[in-house]
């Protein structure tokens, strides 16, 4: 049979067994106790992590440079004596170009040949030939394994990357067509198969618009982005590879565009929030590293602009913080609930998506006519405790082993997280109603006259003189003719699970096992769709 972390190929995680990590492990320094008094000018902190009570931590913390991800960019070593966010701990972990998870370790599964579906017996046989090809990797030797990963796109190409071209291709018949090019943006794009399937696919299928594709991917990975130019580039010449963060991105697309985003929010950094439970005041987690390299998790008021925007967000759509309901309606309760013996201080950790509002306020400033594909893990097993918990784990002597824990070495670990995609509508669809900030050179344009066509970015949009605002569409965006002529904008986005998803757009025929069994629809019950 095929190992648990592979047959559960969409879920990336592995069996239950522990195994020793004592080299690559770092010890977590986690304390327990009340919120201590300190003076002004030292960080106030709260130090509950584990609900028990034991020593306070050392006061020399507090006293540790604060950084970012973005400061250690240039460290060949993780750093030492120094404090971050989580989010920057994450981020560096991952994706520190010396010594990240992604830099370094990650091997991202390729099956040199696709599979027959059609050939295979059943879903027994289609696990052995995925179990024969992992093997294909070999052996992992001493210390830390081979880190190999793989997406739906590898595993099933070239028909999934072609029933996301049928999706994106059909919008892009019904909307625009011929009168804008077909204009893609990927984030993620790994070995660049997604990107290869779904450019074969228009080519081969819709020739007049594969002449008006341009096809752009956002690239963190230097040595990714040089594989997607060798890969890509020769092939189908309308594809331009930025290797830069999309964090980082600063041109504007005016045109209708299509942004695709196929598992790659799972490993977007989150902060950690946690509640003080006498006064329900949110605080923010830092992890600070000492000397030795031993990590501690405090607590602290929160001070962080994107913290706090995010919190103010929540609050605005009522999603309501994981706090039980009657904690939330009685201070009363609340007084005799923190006063029991060995009560925590705090709420259990929370670990919100932060850089995920930053794509999304990204797509709203420079991306204002995109439409958003995106798929991801809606729910894993096997996370480390908390609310909306990763899955932190690493591959060792061929095992993948799942941790407890997020303070681990950097970048040995895989740290990944579930996708609640229902908040994520909401918090997507109100970023976009959002009026867009104005540049420079927007705030310089002359101001309109009776005789302008097009309306300026101040103004009201197209439905100006309507009432007509269906429930299902967003506002027009300002300045941008609708081509329907009708007062509406752009359809809101909807989620959809995996099966749905690919019943409407994958050819299942081409997927589908002698027996009538079809993995494409039956592997990825975790995974969901928006769009």
């Amino acid at each position: 049979m095929l190992p648990r972390a592979v047959r559960s190929v969409v879920q990336r995680c592995a069996s239950s067994r522990h195994i020793p990590l004592a080299s690559f492990v770092t010890s977590a320094c986690l304390h327990a106790a009340r919120v201590k008094k300190v003076s002004s000018d030292e960080d106030r902190v709260n130090y509950n992590d584990d609900y028990s009570f034991s020593d306070a931590p050392d006061p020399e913390h507090a006293k540790y440079k604060f950084v970012t991800a973005n400061d250690l960019e240039r460290e060949r070593h993780p750093p030492r004596r120094v404090k971050m966010l989580v989010r920057d701990f994450i981020e560096d972990s991952l994706y520190n170009p010396h010594y990240g998870y992604f830099s370094k370790q990650a091997t991202i599964f390729t099956a040199v040949e696709p599979l027959n579906f059609n050939s295979i017996k059943n879903m027994t046989a289609f696990e052995a030939e995925v179990a024969e090809r992992y093997a294909s990797y070999g052996v992992d030797g001493d210390g830390p394994g081979k880190q190999i990963w793989h997406t739906p796109t590898e595993l099933f190409k070239p028909w999934y990357g072609r029933a996301l071209a049928q999706c994106l291709v059909s919008e892009y018949l019904l909307k625009y067509f011929p009168y804008e090019d077909f204009v893609i943006y990927e984030i993620g794009a790994g070995n660049g198969t997604l990107a290869l399937d779904m450019l074969d696919y228009i080519r081969e299928e819709y020739p007049d618009v594969y002449d008006r594709t341009r096809y752009n991917i956002i690239e963190i990975s230097e040595n990714l982005a040089n594989l997607q130019r060798q890969k890509l580039q020769s092939t189908h010449p309308c594809v331009t590879v930025h290797n830069k963060s999309i964090f980082r991105w600063d041109v504007r697309e005016p045109a209708p565009c299509y942004f695709v985003a196929m598992e790659v929010i799972d490993n977007f950094a989150h902060d950690i929030v946690r509640y003080d439970l006498r006064t329900l005041e949110p605080y923010q987690g830092v992890i600070t590293i000492d000397a030795k390299g031993d990590f501690s998790t405090y607590y602290t008021k929160i001070t962080d602009p994107l913290i706090s925007s995010f919190i103010s967000l929540r609050q605005y759509l009522a999603h309501p913080p994981p706090i039980s309901r009657l904690l939330k309606l009685s201070s009363t309760f609340r007084t005799f609930y923190t006063n029991l013996p060995f009560a925590p201080n705090l709420s259990p950790p929370e670990f919100v998506p932060t850089r995920l509002l930053t794509l999304l306020r990204t797509l709203r400033q420079h991306f204002p006519r995109h439409r958003l594909l995106l798929s991801d893990f809606s729910s894993l097993p096997d996370t480390i405790p908390g609310v909306n918990a990763p899955v932190v784990q690493t591959r060792y002597q061929n095992t993948t082993v799942p941790c407890t824990t997020l303070l681990v070495k950097q970048g040995y670990f895989d740290i990944f997280f579930p996708t609640d995609f229902e908040k994520l509508r909401d918090m997507y669809e109100h970023v976009l109603a959002q009026p867009r900030p104005l540049t420079d050179s927007e705030l310089l344009e002359p101001r309109p006259t009776p005789l302008s066509t097009i309306a300026s970015p101040l103004a009201e949009g197209n439905s100006f003189f309507s009432s007509y605002h269906p429930k299902n569409r967003r506002p027009p965006v300002d300045g941008i003719t609708s081509s329907s002529g009708l007062p509406v904008g752009e359809r809101k986005s909807a989620v959809y699970s995996h099966s749905e998803f690919m019943k409407t757009y994958a050819d299942l025929g081409k997927t589908r096992l002698r027996s009538g069994e079809n993995p494409l629809l039956d592997t990825y019950e975790n995974v969901k769709f928006l769009f």
